[in-house]
């Protein structure tokens, strides 16, 4: 099999988690490996680091559908508690989140649209 000129490999332990300033989420709470940031290599993918007590509102994506598979901690999404293994994904335009932890946790984030902090298409609802 060829190997695609566009394809991307990462090894996620060498991407350090950087502050991702999410409109109206806790200041500094939320952080994130990105992994691809480019629609065109393949699925928009980052690990969200949600600190103890931090939040994330609810929410809409007009520009892209979403997913969600706990690495660990507790992430707990529109008020229902996701440990490690749990998958939850969202269609483009259907209203998600609030997005919280008790005690930390990190998700592997998957997105069909990247969502710039400098353009964002994260629309609060709550």
């Amino acid at each position: 099999m060829s190997k695609d000129a566009t394809s991307l490999v990462v090894d996620a332990g060498t991407v350090s988690p950087i502050a991702f300033p999410i409109p109206g989420s806790t200041p500094g709470g939320v952080h994130a490996q990105l992994l691809n940031v480019d629609g065109a290599r393949g699925i928009v993918t980052t690990i969200i680091h949600i600190a103890p007590g931090a939040r994330i509102p609810a929410h809409v994506h007009h520009e892209g559908a979403e997913a969600h598979y706990v690495l660990e901690g507790d992430f707990i999404n529109a008020g229902r508690v996701l440990g490690p293994g749990a998958f939850v994904t969202h269609p483009v335009g259907v209203v998600h989140g609030p997005h919280e932890s008790t005690s930390g946790c990190r998700v592997l984030t998957l997105q069909t649209a990247y969502v710039d902090p400098a353009k964002p298409d994260f629309h609060i609802v709550d």
